[in-house]
């Protein structure tokens, strides 16, 4: 459902945006059991896919990542063990930040196991034991705006900026934020539900969400990258029913110069601009 307003505009004032919810609230365990107490196909294609992004690059190789929005989920981290000297993983919500804290403290619950059997059998370079890949992580408490402009080597974001607004200038500006965060020629990769509405945990509270596509990602990330690559992974039937039609995965490099697309005299087509 991709949206092709110029701008990517805010939409009207009644959709909820990201400070309308109380992300302190955040259902951990209900989100687990319905999310990550097993490994789903779903995660694995998110795995499988990052894995080829941090296979390029050689062991503690970036002195610092960030996993933007971490929520209670893990193997976003385990991922980026290898690569990176330091983590941050860098979450709002008191609830998760709870849950990241009991689980770097006393150990990773059992279930995150399987997840990390399968990150080490795609990056071999990774810690032998998952408390070891762990330990470089460091929980941060803030969101993508609080995000320091160009001060990691590498960012991702699984399952954020899209679950976390209905506005698509916010989602945007969030994931502009994203970009931001690492250094010209620093790497990215993400992972969004594709079209999503706003969802329920169980039977909890209603939260705020933006459907998006593969062309919207494309086209609010292409103007700040370069080395861009969108692909779509089809719904899968395993997860609860939250409306989506499955998942859009992202890998880029953030350009030097952002270019903005310009419309053509005839109207039809592009052409580059440098951002200003």
């Amino acid at each position: 459902m991709a949206m092709k307003t110029p701008g990517f505009a805010s939409r009207a004032p009644e959709h909820r945006r990201n400070a309308d919810a109380d992300w302190d609230r955040w259902p951990v365990d209900a989100y687990l059991d319905e999310n990550y107490r097993r490994l789903h196909p779903s995660d694995a294609a998110v795995i499988r896919h990052h894995a080829g992004v941090y296979r390029e690059l050689a062991p503690a190789s970036i002195a610092r990542s960030v996993e933007c929005g971490t929520g209670p989920n893990l193997y976003p981290l385990m991922q980026a063990a290898a690569a990176s000297r330091r983590i941050d993983a860098v979450e709002p919500g008191a609830s998760n930040i709870a849950y990241l804290t009991r689980q770097l403290r006393y150990g990773p619950d059992p279930h995150w196991t399987a997840f990390y059997d399968l990150c080490r059998a795609l990056d071999p370079a990774l810690p032998a034991r998952l408390r070891e890949a762990l330990a470089r992580v460091r929980v941060v408490p803030g969101s993508a705006r609080t995000l320091p402009d160009g001060a990691y080597g590498l960012a991702s974001m699984n399952f954020v900026a899209e679950s976390v607004t209905e506005d698509l200038g916010e989602f945007a500006a969030l994931c502009r934020a994203f970009v931001r965060s690492v250094r010209p020629g620093g790497l990215l990769v993400a992972a969004f539900m594709e079209n999503m509405p706003s969802y329920r945990i169980a039977s909890g509270l209603r939260w705020p969400a933006c459907p998006v596509d593969a062309e919207t990602v494309r086209d609010v990330f292409a103007p700040y990258t370069q080395r861009l690559r969108v692909t779509r992974v089809p719904k899968d039937p395993t997860l609860p029913e939250y409306g989506d039609t499955g998942m859009v995965l992202l890998r880029a490099v953030r350009r030097a110069v952002a270019v903005e697309p310009r419309l053509s005299p005839g109207g039809a087509g592009t052409a580059p601009r440098t951002a200003t």
